[in-house]
């Protein structure tokens, strides 16, 4: 499918990731330059086990290298030919609409609650979704700043689990960092390969921090 011209066309962000052989850090930024650098150093013929990891939720990324670099690349383009995992876009709202009232990019999704909560929902102002919408928006401020760092304890987590599990400290580290101890886990932490452990503590750092933004450890 060829992409629309139009000018509110735009093409979404691209990642970065980390690549790693082994505990050495080989690559850093942008996928696409990842991928290449990935490419380069597996048509070296060497048999280390690289792993690509997001760098904001630390889920690997599995790259397709075969062909040239044009192949490669024409791939992390197109995931859905080569059978990526790029999430499929939400079916358009064709409900019709009454004049005046535009397109907000509301997404129509079922809700499941109890009588008393729809009762609820359709007295306040607006009506059930105006009043949902403000519920949700009100959440979100309010636990922004746990959100915050769960966000950042489950990617430093799901990192270290894949490539550090077998290294000393890890399940202490591990503790440390979801009791938000930062001493701990850099105590624990120490004795690891340099890549690996600037790369955890990079991830881990929002984890320290309190909801209000002040050193939590």
């Amino acid at each position: 499918m060829t992409p629309s011209s139009g000018p509110t066309a735009s093409a979404a962000p691209e990642r970065c990731c980390t690549a790693f052989e082994e505990s050495r850090r080989i690559a850093t930024g942008l996928l696409s330059e990842v991928a290449l650098k990935v490419k380069a150093v597996t048509d070296q013929g060497r048999q280390k086990s690289i792993l690509v990891f997001d760098d904001l939720t630390s889920e690997q990324v599995e790259l397709d290298l075969r062909g040239n670099d044009a192949d490669v690349l024409g791939r992390l383009q197109r995931p859905d030919v080569d059978g990526g995992d790029a999430p499929a876009a939400p079916a358009p709202d064709d409900t019709p609409r009454g004049p005046g009232r535009p397109r907000l990019g509301v997404i129509a999704r079922e809700v499941t609650l109890l009588p008393r909560h729809w009762e609820w929902l359709g007295s306040q102002p607006g009506g059930a979704s105006v009043a949902l919408r403000k519920l949700v928006e009100e959440a979100r401020r309010t636990h922004e700043g746990k959100d915050r760092v769960r966000r950042a304890q489950e990617s430093a987590y799901r990192f270290m689990s894949a490539i550090a599990s077998s290294l000393p400290g890890f399940e202490e580290a591990s503790r440390a960092l979801f009791a938000g101890d930062s001493v701990r886990f850099d105590e624990q932490t120490q004795a690891w390969p340099v890549d690996l452990r600037h790369h955890a503590l990079g991830l881990a750092r929002l984890a320290f921090l309190a909801p209000e933004g002040t050193d939590a450890a």
